[in-house]
């Protein structure tokens, strides 16, 4: 049986293989038939709190092994997992707690605190249980649950930036997580594939796409997935050399760190065959200097929350060093469409620069509660990406520039609107504009330009103080930059590609 859905998986391999460990957290090691009874419980608990099928359930904690039996317990209850990003301030984790619905949160015991201060606004929101307490809370009724759905039910609800600043939820389903999975077991192609006595890293988050599609991918095959609450280069590396992982999951950024002093060797990495990274363009560079140290294969995968991650890879035969198609975000897996086209929608001959549009069977469902942001993306059954690329005659995929103005600081994605709500809102602010601009490590950083009231002065200092608590720290600017006025087009919009221009015009492609 090959599980087409989430909830079918730990059932599946609780009875294929009870005693095989499904995840290594820290000290702790759990097996699929320990997974499989913890999340029925779980899940059981959860209709004792009222939830019913389609209600969303928040998770507020760093990656642990209770993240993965609160996934399947929500597949098991019909429950749609939202996510949540724990680097985010109190008002943008209100936000999301608001906007979703929730009824039901689970967090971890530092953000107790700030979850409580929300609660009287969230009128939703039955109650938070602490994550620590989740085995005490969940009791012992494992009866089985067989939920009533099929593949197109939603199962998560993930928080991706908006054009207002605000983060819009991208409702995924369950064939999200498989459609790919299928589609290269169909063809025989071994981009991303699975062995029987895989370990597998999963170095991205949790609450990012990237890290939710990785996880279960690794358990729909069976295998050992090693979750780390906080991802540590050094720490890392020791976890590949103590425990033989084979496979990783990690943004460029997380390889840079693995590489940082003091230098790892390639005894390291001996155990690991493969390397699977994404969420970021790499420099040539760094993927270079991975390539000899790690000494493995290496498969990049482009995507986006709405299309369910992953939707083009750059197959190990492509990872060449000085190859043709090193930068190339890679070719669209069987199944999955590309098209560029121009301003109007019309397609464009391969070489030519447009805007990326994929078909994809792990296309999001939509954005929740926002029809018409969903009905400007999702046209005709294509996705629109707001990234600017072109194919080569071979049909791969390079991306050169972003339509939208979105800025992804080491796999995370910032949109500029919030930045600039944000810094413009204080009282020696008049006006202020925020563009990526390229960074070795992060791949990109903000940069803001900052148009200050008559007579007053802004420094640096101030604004980075008063930018504290207001948005997270990952999107705070690294450096400002003073001007007297923003550049604007003749209907009065603020023309960021020019802003950007001086930070990019010496490198062939406009993001990082």
């Amino acid at each position: 049986m090959t599980p087409k859905t989430v909830h079918e998986i730990v059932a599946h391999h609780a009875g294929a293989s009870p005693d095989h460990i499904a995840v290594i957290c820290e000290d702790r090691t759990v097996t699929y038939a320990d997974l499989h009874h913890r999340s029925t419980r779980t899940a059981n608990a959860m209709h004792r709190s009222g939830v019913e099928a389609g209600d969303r359930v928040a998770y507020l904690g760093k990656e642990s092994e209770q993240y993965y039996d609160i996934l399947f317990a929500c597949a098991k209850a019909g429950a749609v997992l939202v996510p949540i990003n724990w680097r985010l301030t109190p008002a943008e984790v209100h936000h999301i707690l608001l906007d979703s619905g929730a009824t039901l949160l689970f967090a971890d015991d530092e953000f107790l605190d700030v979850t409580a201060k929300l609660t009287a606004d969230l009128p939703r929101l039955r109650r938070i249980v602490p994550i620590p307490a989740l085995g005490q809370w969940r009791g012992a009724d494992d009866h089985d649950l067989a939920p009533a759905f099929d593949d197109a039910q939603p199962i998560a609800q993930v928080y991706t930036s908006g054009t207002t600043g605000n983060p819009k939820g991208v409702v995924l389903a369950h064939r999200s997580f498989f459609a790919i999975k299928e589609a290269l077991t169909s063809a025989g192609l071994e981009w991303i594939d699975w062995r029987p006595d895989d370990v597998s890293l999963i170095g991205i988050p949790g609450f990012h796409i990237g890290g939710l599609w990785w996880s279960i991918q690794g358990f729909s095959a069976g295998i050992t997935m090693v979750s780390v609450p906080v991802f540590a280069g050094h720490q890392a590396v020791g976890l590949i050399r103590e425990l033989g992982i084979t496979t990783a999951c990690v943004v460029p950024a997380q390889m840079q760190m693995m590489l940082a002093p003091p230098r790892p060797r390639r005894a390291d990495f001996a155990s690991l065959r493969k390397v699977v990274y994404g969420g970021s363009p790499i420099s040539e560079a760094l993927l270079d200097r991975s390539i000899e140290t790690f000494d493995c294969e290496f498969a990049q995968i482009y995507g986006l929350s709405e299309s369910g991650n992953t939707a083009v890879c750059l197959p190990p035969s492509e990872h060449v060093p000085g190859g043709p198609r090193m930068q190339a975000a890679g070719h669209p897996y069987p199944g999955v469409d590309i098209r560029i086209v121009d301003g109007d929608g019309n397609p464009l001959p391969s070489g030519e620069v447009g805007e990326v549009c994929l078909r994809t069977p792990a296309a999001m469902l939509g954005y929740w509660g926002l029809p018409d942001a969903t009905a400007a993306t999702l046209v005709d059954g294509w996705l629109h990406t707001g990234d600017a690329g072109y194919l080569d005659d071979g049909g791969f995929l390079f991306i050169r520039d972003r339509i939208k103005d979105t800025i992804i600081v080491a796999g995370e994605n910032v949109y500029p609107a919030e930045i600039e709500n944000a810094v413009s809102a204080h009282p020696s602010v008049l006006e202020a504009a925020a563009v990526g601009v390229p960074h070795e490590h992060w791949g990109e950083v903000v940069h803001c330009f900052v148009v200050a009231r008559p007579g007053e002065t802004v420094t640096t200092r101030a604004l980075v103080a008063f930018l504290r608590g207001r948005i997270a720290d990952f999107k705070i600017p690294s450096s400002f930059e003073t001007i007297d006025s923003l550049p604007r087009n003749p209907s009065g919009k603020i023309l960021r590609r020019e802003l950007r221009e001086r930070f990019w015009r010496h490198l062939d492609r406009r993001v990082a």
